[in-house]
């Protein structure tokens, strides 16, 4: 029996060796990095490593990391703009919670998590960033699925805010950041003993945070050496080998910039979920589209939002591959998939 191949990394990745070996190291520094006797003073070292390592992935200086529990956590500073945010057609629904009919904040994605779409920034003009007919100040971006995957710096972006995570790069879940640029004040995230800089209080999570660090060295690593690159090659292959099998098949974004790792397929007359389940058993781990609504599927409002009818958006299924995905995991889903389609086909017939 084939061992099960793992396919969903825009969900969460695999925790990385790295990242481990870190969490496992800060767990033996007992101190409170808010204290300031030998011990506490050991646990801020750990904290303030790993801002300077993320930090050193993300393209920005370290006193502009503050670490969250995770980036939806970090999206919250848009409540500082209640009312006044204007939000991206096809931005992660952390974003959308805070939509509003002003436009003193702009909120977009730069990378796409269910269709792996990468999009320009908006166009700044005399100061003020535009989206469409919409004008704000300034521009909180979500880098969650482009960080780690593709080169990055948000000195260069632009944006006065960005919202990262662990997870999404091999790290630990439940750490994230948000990246806020030096000047802006937006207040405090949560209000309390003023830890990180007063921006979110709490003591931090020196593991988590450890582990989150680590990943962020070793993504930045993988992208010095091509790993991407690679990963592209096969997402292509498996695209390939569907596209001959089934020429109803469409490939979302496929005709412009787009994650490495991201193929998103609709095939419409078989249903996302049906697709999802049939490869699950087949012993492969895909997914309809975002993990991020509690295990519910439901209408695709990214897919809507590009136009897509409700039956051609139900049929999604999304593969996101991972660094340590391989030609022959990719080609045997691709097998898998067309038999199960064939199947179908033939019971209709």
């Amino acid at each position: 029996m084939s061992a099960r191949v793992y396919l969903d990394h825009n969900a969460t990745m695999p925790l990385r060796d790295e990242a481990r070996r870190a969490m496992i190291a800060a767990m033996e520094v007992t101190g409170n990095p808010s204290s300031v006797h030998a011990e506490g003073r050991a646990a801020r070292a750990v904290v303030e490593r790993a801002r300077a390592q993320v930090a050193a992935a993300a393209g920005c200086k370290p006193a502009e990391v503050v670490f969250t529990a995770s980036a939806t956590e970090a999206a919250a500073v848009l409540r500082h703009f209640a009312g006044r945010v204007s939000v991206e057609p096809t931005a992660h629904e952390a974003l959308w919670a805070w939509n509003g009919t002003g436009g003193a904040a702009l909120a977009a994605g730069l990378a796409c998590g269910e269709t792996g779409i990468v999009k320009p920034l908006p166009a700044r003009e005399d100061g003020i960033w535009r989206l469409g007919d919409l004008a704000g100040q300034v521009l909180l971006l979500d880098a969650t699925q482009a960080f780690g995957r593709m080169p990055l710096s948000l000195a260069w972006t632009g944006a006065e805010m960005a919202v990262i995570s662990a997870h999404k790069i091999g790290g630990p879940k439940g750490v994230g950041a948000l990246i806020l640029r030096d000047g802006v004040d937006v207040g405090t995230l949560l209000p309390g003993g003023g830890q990180e800089l007063g921006r979110r209080s709490g003591t931090e999570n020196v593991i988590g945070i450890a582990g989150f660090g680590a990943a962020a060295e070793a993504a930045q690593a993988d992208l010095a050496a091509g790993v991407w690159e690679r990963v592209a090659g096969l997402r292509d292959l498996f695209e390939e080998a569907l596209a001959e099998a089934e020429n109803t098949t469409i490939f979302v974004g496929n005709e412009g910039p787009r994650l490495p790792n991201t193929s998103l397929v609709l095939t419409p007359g078989w249903k996302g979920e049906t697709q999802v389940m049939a490869m699950d058993l087949a012993g492969f781990a895909v997914s309809a589209g975002s993990a991020c609504s509690s295990g519910k599927v439901r209408a695709s409002r990214v897919l809507a939002a590009m136009g897509f009818d409700k039956v051609a958006a139900g049929s999604a299924m999304r593969v996101s591959l991972g660094r340590d995905t391989t030609r022959d995991g990719v080609l045997r889903l691709a097998q898998a998939w067309t038999a199960r389609r064939r199947a179908m086909r033939g019971r209709a017939a």
